[in-house]
């Protein structure tokens, strides 16, 4: 059980980075046109002991997450990003158009993106949640929402990592060596003439 323990331990922190207090962070990717709602995003986020990249609109944030058509200047590794946070209108694209383009990828499609919007068109809303969008958020944005988003990721990142531990130890052979007796069967080896049917019986004496 130790070694399953220390196992598991490994696996954690290998999908969730730490912060420097030990407890896991969270990675968010906050993209608005607006410096303002970029700013007020940002300082939510870190309150809520959030890592955060902010950038200005949805070209950038396909650039940082090398989704343009080039590698990512950080390379795939070093874009962890647990979270996208996408204002709606956004001038050249869209926060639903980026939300699309994320969900095409292969690679980071299965990364929550929560859309925001000061506009509340139901339309809007269902378009967006149909396409795969984790939440819709009207603005301003509240820490209880950040807060919130955040338990609901890091639930969703610990049971990730449940179910891929649990995969790697099955994939373990734990099987008895060759050389095991059959005592370790529920049958004996040799069973014994009580053992055998009356119809094996009968022929044995024939």
């Amino acid at each position: 059980m130790a070694i399953l323990g220390d196992f598991f331990r490994h696996n954690l922190t290998e999908f969730l980075q730490e912060s420097p207090s030990g407890a896991p962070e969270l990675h968010v990717l906050a993209v608005d046109d607006s410096l303002v709602d970029r700013k007020v995003i940002e300082r939510l986020l870190k309150i809520s002991s959030c890592k955060v990249t902010v950038v200005e609109s949805g070209t950038r944030a396909l650039q940082y997450l090398g989704l343009d058509g080039e590698t990512s200047s950080l390379g795939f590794d070093s874009v962890k990003v647990n979270l996208i946070m996408t204002d709606y209108s956004m001038p050249g694209m869209t926060g639903y158009e980026l939300l699309k383009k994320i969900k095409e990828s292969s690679v980071f499609r299965e990364i929550p993106v929560v859309i925001m919007s000061s506009e509340n068109v139901l339309t809007r809303i269902d378009s967006c949640l149909e396409e795969g969008a984790e939440e819709f958020l009207l603005k301003p944005v509240k820490l209880s929402d950040v807060r919130r988003l955040k338990d609901f990721i890091m639930k969703g990142k610990v049971k990730e990592v449940e179910k891929r531990t649990l995969k790697r130890m099955r994939s373990i052979d734990c099987s008895p060596p060759l050389s095991a007796t059959c005592s370790t069967i529920s049958l004996p080896c040799d069973p014994s003439p009580s053992l055998l049917s009356p119809l094996s019986s009968k022929k044995a004496r024939l």
